[in-house]
């Protein structure tokens, strides 16, 4: 191979209480597509804001182009080539999609931006990127995450990028925005352009890694392996074990042996997303809904939730009829909802665990108009240790954890409320091998208590693995329902696919 673009050797990074990175080596080569793997907490957001210049390393060198190099600043950085698309994205909402294209570099003569050349700049930009029919001059508030995540790789190319860091880029995406993203990818290494790629998903190494570094406690444990080392030895690197699904035994219904029926959806309809959707979930048991991206799982999520007003059909909890689209109705009758994107729709990142538990329950707490927050703490931070939340400090900013942790914090919101229905939207997004296994321990601890969990998974073997039942849908609605044992992962692709197998 050619010397390295990047190299980092040594790499520390100590913040108050704890040390985030312990001796980090990296290598990246011109051209090639490297794969960061670790556990949350592993270290790799801390690396990323280094090589971004958002963080000055405490000790170690790093190289660029065969020359040492500092980076102060992101704009430092991004003056030597490196751009970062975080997973959590930077844009401003209020702002045009050629605006945060063209953010801090803008195409203006004499104090002014020349905005017929900003646009034409950005629309082949996202011409480029496949994705010609979004508007240079639509706000990005009213974009859609996944084409946000346009906008974001849009704005990354806009710079003479030698290196893009990409932090788990699929997360947001449909199977054919993914490959549409593997094919960019294709093209930027074709022409030298160097990225470092962050997922915890395997099949995705596999497609478009060249090679792979393994962090572990804020430490290389290994660097530059071949993208097609066995899955189970990059899982023992990373935690210790040799499975990347680690799911807890099915239940007996927890001691309800009658199984009682919790939940009852008929004839849910609503032109678009899903119709004629009619199921049931019972006391101690695990639905799992599967299908792609766009055939209605979340909404039906939130249908049930009354977080939207379904055209027709109802939701019956505990045999009564909940008004539709009435939040607060579906609270009260003890249904719960941890959403796919938990950060904006789920927590208030400023605020403490303490706070983020209890806010559904506060008038338990709360008497004569005042809160008894002794009261509130207490309760709070039983369910935080009943979870086993890491750090346990009940006190900390919920933006402070890791993604784990921070889906405990919702979960625990619910346990204080007490729920009969927990609703979970992909509940394992962004959440690393090793903090799977517990919150799969967890589900299935609730589960057996007696609380009816339904469920929404993109990934197929998480769903034949904890639910006890699977519901197949394809375009809104249920095609095909089996005990999730029953089913092999083939047969749910080709359902889900409108594929048949000879």
């Amino acid at each position: 191979m050619s010397s390295p673009l990047l190299r980092m050797r040594g790499i520390t990074k100590a913040f108050p209480g704890a040390k985030a990175l312990d001796g980090v080596d990296l290598e990246v080569e011109p051209g090639e597509v490297h794969c960061l793997l670790g556990q949350n907490g592993a270290g790799k957001s801390t690396l990323i804001k280094v090589l971004a210049g958002a963080h000055q390393p405490d000790s170690g060198d790093l190289t660029w182009d065969g020359e040492p190099v500092v980076l102060p600043s992101p704009t430092a950085a991004m003056r030597h080539g490196i751009s970062t698309i975080y997973q959590e994205l930077d844009l401003v909402d209020g702002l045009s999609v050629a605006d945060n294209i063209f953010l801090g570099h803008e195409r203006a003569r004499f104090g002014l931006t020349r905005r017929g050349e900003t646009a034409a700049a950005a629309r082949e930009l996202l011409r480029s990127l496949g994705h010609p029919e979004i508007a240079p001059g639509t706000e990005v508030g009213s974009l859609s995450p996944a084409q946000q995540q346009i906008v974001s790789m849009a704005r990354a190319l806009s710079h003479d990028t030698r290196l893009i860091v990409m932090d788990e880029p699929s997360a947001v995406l449909t199977q054919d925005e993914v490959a549409n993203l593997f094919r960019v990818i294709g093209e930027l290494t074709a022409t030298g352009v160097a990225v470092l790629y962050i997922s915890h998903r395997m099949a995705e190494i596999r497609a478009i890694g060249t090679r792979v570094t393994v962090l572990k406690d804020g430490r290389t444990v290994a660097g530059g392996l071949p993208a097609d080392t066995p899955t189970a030895q990059l899982v023992a690197l990373m935690t210790g074990r040799e499975t990347a699904y680690d799911f807890p035994q099915r239940g007996a219904a927890g001691g309800v042996p009658e199984r009682d029926e919790v939940l009852r959806v008929e004839h849910l309809t609503q032109p678009g997303s899903f119709e004629d959707v009619s199921f049931t979930v019972h006391a101690g048991e695990i639905v799992g809904l599967v299908g792609l991206v766009g055939s209605g799982r979340s909404e039906i999520l939130h249908a049930v939730y009354g977080a939207t007003r379904p055209a027709s059909g109802s939701v019956l909890v505990d045999g009564r009829r909940l008004p539709p689209g009435r939040v607060t109705a579906a609270v009260r009758a003890g249904v719960g909802l941890a959403p796919e994107e938990r950060k904006s729709q789920a927590l208030f990142l400023q605020d403490s665990v303490v706070r983020n538990v209890s806010i559904s329950s506060l008038g338990r707490f709360a008497r004569f108009g005042w809160l008894d927050r002794r009261r509130e703490a207490t309760a709070a931070a039983e369910r935080v240790a009943a979870l086993d939340m890491r750090p346990a400090d009940p006190q900390r900013p919920v933006r402070t954890l890791s993604g784990g942790n921070q889906q405990k914090a919702v979960l625990a919101r619910w346990l204080l409320r007490g729920c009969r229905v927990l609703l979970l939207d992909e509940p394992t997004r962004g959440v690393d091998v090793g903090a799977r296994a517990e919150l799969y321990a967890l589900v299935r601890e609730l589960a057996d208590s007696g609380v009816a969990v339904l469920f929404v998974s993109s990934e197929v073997p998480e769903v034949l693995g904890l639910a006890d039942r699977a519901l197949v849908l394809r375009e809104g609605r249920i095609v095909h329902e089996a005990e999730a044992a029953s089913l092999k992962e083939s047969h749910v692709l080709d359902l889900v696919m409108e594929e048949s197998r000879a």
